[in-house]
């Protein structure tokens, strides 16, 4: 623990000392100057990568007017992190996370920017656009845990439980906004456009990372980094001795898979179901993206409420689904998705947090090089199961089908964790 922090405690109850924020609100954090251009850094980073992912997957539906190739393109882009995520978990615990945050998102310019060329010039083979996807993902499966595990560096230990759950609000708050602001901008100029634009936006989040201080950053102990350079399957067994931790992240690979399908699923409803094409596609991402925001604002605000409000928040984002796919009306589904978004963000927000605060500093990035590819490689899947859903069934019936496996597997992941809970282990 920082020095800084322990003096700020010692002083809060001393007569005449004014009172500093108690490191159990999100406005603690917020106090460091590193901490407030990583948040930026964050949000505009991972909406930029959203951003990248529905364009593509836009770009896949153009070309093919499939929705089971766009299924594709979605696996493409999270398949990766089941292969790369224990290795780059290794990498993260091992190697400065400033550094790899840097490499990873000038690859991710690169990406983009060379999407938008080839799609500005007429490209129209669909293979370029499904490489993009499979590049695009090895990369987040390296930039994801190192970005995670580098809050605990930018804060240190005195604040990392409040910007631990501001940084996952924050995250899923962009990957709800980049995918609103694709559709937008693809309805008004083009996917070559969104290429165009999240490049751009790369080049800034590059200089963000450039602009935190290296010197103000808290470094771990020798000890622990001396035990990151243990084995690579330590994460594997960190988690194997805690199943209720096994549990929750088993439960966000599940709703991954069946709750997290908004590429296919929007991007079908406004080309078969309401008739909107890209303006209500980017609609649609718009209005998710304001129920994320004000799950952005109430999530850091909340106590953690354990494992019931994890599994509570897993079966309402579930049902929440079920119920926009019964919409009669394209104005009620619209509200509907502002619903989702919030349950989207409130269960994402509340995992994330339960994961990382468990998981010891040693073996933290090994342990969410796991998560993730459990959440993404789950919403690979996901994309895989929603485009044959939705080829075969209709867009109504594979909404219905994922919300209804999602709030199944809330049902029987709850009464898993509470069975264990009649024999005290490990708690999250």
């Amino acid at each position: 623990m920082s020095p800084r922090p322990q003096s700020q405690r010692s002083t809060q109850n001393t007569p005449g000392t004014p009172r500093t924020p108690s490191t159990d609100t999100w406005h603690y954090p917020l106090r460091h100057h590193n901490y407030r251009m990583f948040v930026v850094l964050s949000l505009v980073g991972s909406g930029g990568v959203w951003m990248q992912r529905l364009a593509q997957d836009w770009l896949v539906l153009q070309l093919t007017g499939s929705p089971a190739a766009v299924g594709l393109a979605v696996a493409l882009q999270f398949l990766p992190m089941l292969v790369v995520g224990p290795v780059a978990g290794v990498l993260v615990d091992l190697f400065p996370k400033r550094r790899i945050l840097l490499l990873c998102q000038s690859v991710a310019v690169v990406l983009a920017a060379g999407l938008a060329a080839w799609n500005a010039a007429g490209g129209t083979d669909v293979w370029v656009v499904y490489a993009s996807c499979v590049a695009l993902g090895i990369t987040s499966a390296i930039d994801g845990p190192a970005r995670q595990v580098f809050v605990n560096e930018v804060v240190g230990d005195a604040g990392l439980p409040a910007a631990i759950g501001l940084n996952s609000a924050i995250g899923q708050l962009g990957a709800m906004a980049g995918p609103a602001l694709a559709g937008v901008v693809i309805a008004q100029a083009g996917a070559a456009a969104a290429f165009a634009a999240n490049s751009v936006i790369g080049v800034a989040v590059i200089l963000m990372i450039i602009a935190i201080r290296p010197g103000e950053l808290h470094h771990p102990p020798e000890q622990i980094l001396t035990e990151r350079r243990g084995r690579i399957l330590a994460g594997f067994h960190f988690v194997r001795a805690r199943p209720p931790l096994a549990l929750i992240m088993l439960l966000a690979g599940l709703l991954g898979a069946f709750g997290m399908n908004g590429p296919v699923v929007l991007a079908a409803f406004a080309d078969r179901v309401w008739h909107s094409g890209p303006a209500g596609f980017g609609l649609f991402n718009t209005v998710s993206a304001l129920g994320a925001l004000a799950g952005a604002l109430l999530a850091p605000r909340i106590k953690r409420s354990g494992r019931k409000g994890i599994v509570a928040s897993a079966g309402l984002f579930g049902l929440s689904q079920l119920v926009a796919a019964l919409m009669p009306h394209q104005e009620l589904f619209t509200v509907m998705l502002v619903v989702v978004g919030f349950m989207t963000l409130m269960f994402l927000t509340s995992a994330a947090t339960a994961v990382q605060l468990e998981a010891g500093a040693a073996v933290r990035g090994r342990v969410l090089a796991l998560y993730f590819p459990l959440l993404l490689g789950g919403h690979a899947l996901g994309g895989l199961l929603a485009g044959w859903l939705t080829e075969d069934f209709g867009v109504r019936a594979g909404l219905v089908v994922t919300g209804a496996l999602g709030m199944t597997s809330a049902v029987i992941i709850g009464l898993l964790l509470w069975r264990h809970s009649r024999r005290p282990r490990h708690t999250i």
